[in-house]
């Protein structure tokens, strides 16, 4: 891992977004104290939107708000 100034992070910010996104993380300093770190996020597995849409409605499967969608959208129009 590399270290950086907090001012040359802030004058070279677009070409360490870059080593960042080739999978570096790049620690950022202030009188050469680490306050920060840049890393790449970490991925995300992506679901299909069919199988997405079955966990969110076996997820809501026998949940209620308590009252119905009518009466809220009517109370909201007071």
């Amino acid at each position: 891992m590399s270290s950086v100034s907090s001012y040359e992070a802030k004058t070279r910010f677009t070409e360490l977004i870059r080593r960042v996104r080739r999978g570096e993380r790049i620690t950022i300093t202030v009188h050469g104290v680490p306050v920060a770190v840049l890393s790449p996020v970490e991925t995300q597995s992506t679901q299909s939107i069919p199988e997405s849409i079955s966990k969110i409605k076996t997820l809501r499967r026998g949940r209620t708000l308590g009252i119905a969608i009518k009466d809220i959208i009517e109370e909201g129009r007071l």
